[in-house]
């Protein structure tokens, strides 16, 4: 059996919960100075011609603002020729996430996701995902657009567009995508957190997330398409021979 809190009265309990409150109230000033300090960085140009593979054959970078002021796109991994349940768990986690898009429209960004793999082979994977953002390859031209970092690794890239010209304003990976997600921070609240190793947690908390690829990938697969295939969409991306 898993340990857990000790118990407390509800005064006692309400005392400790108002002190941590204050760190939380610091916690999110703190990342208001941050992003301040963001919007204030310099940008650096792009080439808006660079060509991307999307539902009408190639388009250019600029294309993918669909007339927006601003793009998001999210760099997602791919592995190129195998099957569904192979595919990235963490990128199915991440980029799955993002499902509700007028928001972001009605300010005048546009989300996309730049796959680094082929169009058709991958546009089935979001088809079999069940997600409808914008999707695009940016397998010949992901040298250029990630230059100095990465390639093969996932990235979150704003850009900004100024008429014909498109210049990077920001970009993160690792544990910066997590401005996608919903799911770790619910699961912050909770008394287990995330069930990583690396958290620090009293002795005896259960570390379920950090076996067998944790909550992302159940059964051998990224646990997010199970649902689709028990609804009967099929996950043939053409790679079965």
């Amino acid at each position: 059996m898993d340990a857990m809190p000790e118990i407390a009265d509800r005064e006692t309990f309400q005392a400790q919960l108002d002190e941590l409150r204050v760190r939380e109230k610091a916690h999110t000033r703190a990342g208001d100075a941050i992003a301040a300090a963001r919007r204030r960085l310099p940008m650096v140009e792009v080439d808006a011609t660079t060509p991307l593979v999307g539902t009408d054959g190639q388009v250019t970078l600029l294309d993918a603002f669909e007339g927006r002021r601003q793009l998001i796109a999210y760099y997602m991994m791919w592995h190129t020729g195998h099957p569904a349940a192979e595919q990235c768990e963490g990128c199915t986690y991440f980029n799955g996430k993002v499902r509700e898009l007028s928001y972001l429209h009605a300010a005048g960004i546009t989300y996309a996701t730049f796959c680094q793999g082929p169009y058709e082979e991958s546009v089935r994977y979001r088809d079999f995902m069940g997600w409808d953002m914008p999707w695009y390859s940016a397998e010949d031209s992901v040298e250029t657009l990630l230059v100095g970092r990465r390639v093969g690794m996932f990235h979150l890239v704003c850009y900004l567009r100024d008429g014909d010209r498109v210049f990077e304003t920001y970009w993160t990976t690792g544990r910066g995508v997590e401005a996608l997600d919903n799911t770790y921070p619910l699961m912050d609240m909770t008394v287990y957190g995330r069930q990583e190793e690396w958290e620090e947690s009293p002795e005896g908390w259960p570390h379920d997330g950090s076996i067998d690829g944790g909550f992302h990938r159940v059964n051998g697969r990224p646990a997010s398409q199970w649902p689709r295939l028990e609804a009967g969409h099929s996950d043939d991306l053409g790679t079965r021979s």
